[in-house]
């Protein structure tokens, strides 16, 4: 089990393990990369792995489905799970009980571990237990105390820790060149950093994003003036994760603690502690339908009007 906090490449980490157990001439760097093996798990077509990820990410990272589930999705009969179905794990069970086909393992990639609902994670205990034949699980999760102790219990772990700022934006600065971000300009990487909470990985999402210095430091005063106008064409997810972080960074300061994510002084007056405490519980409970296909325009002037009206107690 590779686990540690979210934008940290447990997934990447899963993936590159798995690659090179099932590599043909691994190295001591891992896989060759240029194997049948290798260039097959690139395709997403290795008969000797299988992975287990909600459906949703499933569509997000190429591997394809089975053709009933693809069939559903492309009839419209439901949306693609953000979940792991007991189904998909049943699947996997029934993948490991299969012949090897290449080499001398089969290995299942889970991730997001913690997306494992109770029955589909009861389904998998039998087989982490008492794998049959030569097969490896490897579980990545970004928030492994949501697993139930019976899986953990079953798994090796090993914790993925935070880097430094320096190795972060290290990383950063070569991640940004590979996708022609602007690597050169280092008050853009450490804006990114800032807002991801010096996630490295989740760092170059925002810069996928566009994110600059100036909108990142007038965000937190804008919203608290109801003015949404520098994240509106955000999704809204997006725009519901920086209500958080901005919320997070009122109550350290609120507590004579330093905020995370924005600097202390691009944030508005600190409100009362109830308030504060207040919005955190409507914003988790925003979170339990922040995928629901409201109307935008709608969904933004109801948090621009309740971002104001929560910070107005300051």
């Amino acid at each position: 089990m590779l686990h540690g906090p979210s934008g940290l490449g447990q997934y990447e980490l899963g993936l590159a393990l798995a690659q090179a157990w099932l590599c043909e001439r691994p190295g001591e760097e891992g896989a060759c990369g240029a194997c049948a093996s290798c260039h097959a798990i690139d395709v997403r077509t290795h008969p000797d792995m299988a992975v287990l990820l909600p459906e949703a990410m499933n569509l997000e990272l190429g591997w394809p489905l089975d053709e009933r589930t693809q069939k559903e999705l492309e009839d419209k009969k439901r949306k693609p799970s953000r979940i792991i179905r007991v189904e998909a794990a049943r699947a996997v069970i029934a993948f490991t009980q299969l012949t090897r086909a290449r080499g001398n393992s089969k290995v299942v990639l889970v991730y997001p571990a913690e997306q494992l609902n109770t029955e589909s994670a009861n389904t998998l205990l039998k087989t982490l237990e008492e794998p049959t034949g030569e097969v490896r699980f490897i579980l990545a999760s970004e928030a492994a105390h949501q697993l139930l102790p019976t899986i953990r219990s079953r798994c090796q772990a090993h914790a993925l820790h935070w880097p430094d700022p320096e190795e972060a934006l290290a990383w950063l600065t070569v991640a940004a060149r590979a996708e022609g971000l602007p690597s050169d300009n280092a008050g853009a990487l450490q804006t990114w950093l800032r807002a991801a909470g010096g996630r490295p990985q989740d760092a170059i999402q925002w810069g996928r994003s566009g994110l600059t210095e100036t909108t990142w430091s007038r965000l937190p005063k804008a919203m608290a003036a109801g003015d949404w106008s520098l994240m509106a064409e955000w999704p809204a997810s997006l725009q519901l994760d920086v209500m958080q972080k901005l919320c997070h960074d009122l109550m350290a300061v609120a507590t004579h603690g330093k905020p995370r994510f924005f600097h202390a002084a691009d944030l508005p007056a600190t409100p009362r502690w109830p308030a504060l405490a207040r919005w955190s519980r409507e914003l988790l409970q925003a979170a339990r339908t922040v995928e629901h296909p409201f109307q935008p325009a709608l969904t933004q002037q109801a948090w621009a009007a309740h971002t104001r009206e929560r910070l107005a107690t300051a």
